[in-house]
């Protein structure tokens, strides 16, 4: 019985021990980039943030259409993650096969750093496989 739980803590503690790296590129004025990474930390991410004047090369290199870009960049993975992914879905991927990256388009009030009391938009986080195409990866 001891031999159980002693076995069982050592997984529980090495799992909490493997946080989920991300590195973040963000401007140095933007306040929902920050409540963003707070949000990625809170829910087991390590940030690494990476304060720069413009993103834009950034997003340029990984891929990002115009179309789905929003205030900040965040690579994990070897996949891009662009705008207020919610962690949970970047969690996800972790299952997910052949994609690029998630994107959710501009800056939805309620998602991860938008939020505004009780207001809630309704938004999808976008899945970009390696293939170029696209899906409908959560709705929120």
């Amino acid at each position: 019985m001891m031999k159980t739980l002693l076995a069982g803590g050592l997984l529980l503690i090495g799992g909490l021990a493997q946080a989920a790296s991300i590195d973040v590129y963000r401007d140095p004025n933007c306040g929902c980039c920050h409540a963003w990474i707070e949000h990625l930390e809170e829910n087991g991410f390590e940030v690494t943030d990476h304060v720069t004047q413009s993103v834009l090369p950034l997003k340029q290199q990984l891929g990002i259409t115009p179309d789905l870009r929003s205030c900040h960049t965040a690579v994990y993975k070897d996949m891009f993650i662009e705008g207020h992914v919610p962690a949970s879905d970047i969690l996800a991927l972790d299952s997910a096969n052949s994609v690029r990256g998630l994107a959710v388009p501009g800056m939805p009030v309620g998602s991860p750093g938008m939020e505004m009391g009780d207001r809630r938009d309704s938004y999808d986080v976008i899945a970009v496989g390696s293939d170029g195409q696209r899906r409908v990866f959560n709705s929120h």
